[in-house]
């Protein structure tokens, strides 16, 4: 499937919106990540190569785009309608990526919420858009989700969503300066026939 027939889209639920990262976001994306820095850094991909650094915001939102084109990743921004402001705010950001199609049809999801937001219900809503869009509008089976084992709030994610817990992968990825063992979880299409988010907002408001 090429990139131009599932990218770009925008989701919908309330106030939240998914959108495509944009190089005009630079300033609002800075300094919502600037604010969370204390809170993202024990979860934050880093660069294992001697002396290796992590790509600017420009390289970022270039290699993500470059990805979507080729149809292995959707790159969005978190967005909230908050009361005060014209347009909606960044409060987060998720990435669909390694997407693979064939025999597989699978991805990963990743994403980060702003502290001031977090507690409200929007990671969730957000992980469970983003995997509706996939196993609906592209077909996918299978979506995975990799966390720290000692990451309490996107444990609680995944918890609160139904995702199963496949195990422990050891040093599966190079996180704040060091290789950290993850908890795998995932979810199939049959495992939420009637939707992840519609399921999602029931148990929400009971």
């Amino acid at each position: 499937m090429w990139g131009s027939a599932i990218w770009p889209v925008t989701l919908e639920s309330g106030d939240l919106i998914l959108r495509p990262i944009h190089f005009r976001d630079k300033k609002e994306w800075t300094e919502v990540r600037s604010r969370n820095s204390e809170w993202l850094a024990p979860w934050e991909a880093s660069n294992p190569a001697p002396g290796g650094r992590l790509p600017n915001y420009r390289q970022m939102v270039a290699s993500l785009n470059a990805q979507a084109r080729q149809a292995s990743a959707l790159p969005f921004v978190i967005t909230e309608r908050i009361p005060g402001f014209a347009e909606p705010r960044i409060v987060g950001q998720l990435t669909v990526s390694s997407i693979m199609w064939g025999s597989a049809m699978t991805a990963t999801l990743g994403y980060w919420v702003d502290q001031a937001r977090a507690g409200r219900g929007i990671a969730p809503t957000a992980v469970a858009m983003a995997t509706d869009h996939c196993f609906g509008a592209l077909g996918l089976h299978r979506m995975e989700i990799n966390i720290r084992p000692e990451n309490g709030p996107s444990l609680r994610v995944v918890e609160k969503l139904g995702f199963r817990d496949e195990g422990r992968r050891e040093r599966f990825l190079h996180i704040n300066g060091e290789w950290a063992d993850h908890r795998s979880f995932a979810l199939t299409s049959e495992e939420v026939p009637g939707g992840l988010l519609a399921a999602w907002l029931r148990r929400g408001a009971n």
